[in-house]
């Protein structure tokens, strides 16, 4: 007889530096997806008892888009690998980084699609757009226009995603390259396409590092806490199911007759 090895995961063992205990704070209460202080007593709930069904296993798809030279790639370089490079050269097409958090006990991964700005390769890009569980708009805080164009982005986005699926962050780079005065001014401007966009606002700076840890625990976050409502309510819901299922085939059962009053027999 065969002896079965052990089984291994084809996951990564999470880091010491990804584990997540608590709900990480937002940028900004004027543009956040919401404002509380912690997870959904219901999530909460759920981690503690180990009923997350397969959240564990799961990988969030997060695409990452905004107009060439913004610091799409310098913002994911950053913080999975924390470093940074002056020498800058454009994405062709697209790539990806895997990272893996431990949230409440839980194992949970991001899947960071960096996405070419050059129009030249949009089309290519775009096919990579489906199935997005996060999308994060970047945009560059010295430099307008690519704010303005970050309507487009979104547009494009969610022509290949479900809108009411998919959560969404507006993320202003370069944090370090704007005076205080100069920021005010952007922020105003962002803050209010961030709340016409129903997006989550967050600034930061690869360079110096600001905000990128917060900014990216934040994201995983909040994916963990929508994939595990949504795991509770499909367990809900196989579950009154099953019991319409048991009430059903009992009251079929020609076997079991109800037992008449002595009166009426």
């Amino acid at each position: 007889m065969s002896r079965r090895g052990p089984i291994m995961s084809v996951l990564p063992p999470v880091r010491k530096d990804r584990i997540i205990p608590q709900l990480p704070h937002c940028f900004c209460e004027d543009a956040a997806l919401h404002v509380e202080r912690h997870f959904n007593p219901k999530v909460k709930a759920a981690c503690q008892e180990q009923r997350t069904g397969t959240v564990g296993f799961k990988i969030a798809k997060v695409i990452v888009v905004g107009d060439l030279a913004v610091g799409k790639t310098c913002l994911i370089n950053r913080f999975c690998k924390d470093a940074f490079d002056k020498n800058y050269k454009a994405t062709i097409g697209v790539d990806f980084e895997m990272e893996r958090f431990e949230v409440l006990g839980v194992p949970f991964s991001l899947q960071l699609w960096d996405t070419a700005g050059q129009e030249r390769f949009k089309c290519i890009a775009s096919t990579y757009y489906r199935a997005a569980q996060v999308v994060i708009i970047v945009f560059d805080v010295t430099d307008v226009a690519s704010l303005d164009h970050t309507r487009q982005w979104l547009e494009d986005a969610l022509r290949e995603n479900d809108p009411t699926a998919v959560q969404l962050f507006l993320v202003g780079t370069k944090k370090d390259l704007s005076s205080p005065a100069q920021y005010a001014q952007m922020e105003r401007d962002a803050l209010q396409v961030a709340q016409e966009m129903r997006a989550e606002y967050w600034a930061l700076s690869s360079l110096t590092g600001e905000n990128v840890k917060e900014f990216f625990f934040r994201v995983a976050s909040l994916a963990f806490e929508t994939n595990v409502l949504a795991e509770l309510e499909r367990s809900g819901t196989r579950q009154i199911g099953n019991i319409v299922k048991i009430q059903s085939s009992g009251s079929s059962n020609p076997s079991k007759k109800k037992k008449q009053p002595a009166c009426c027999q």
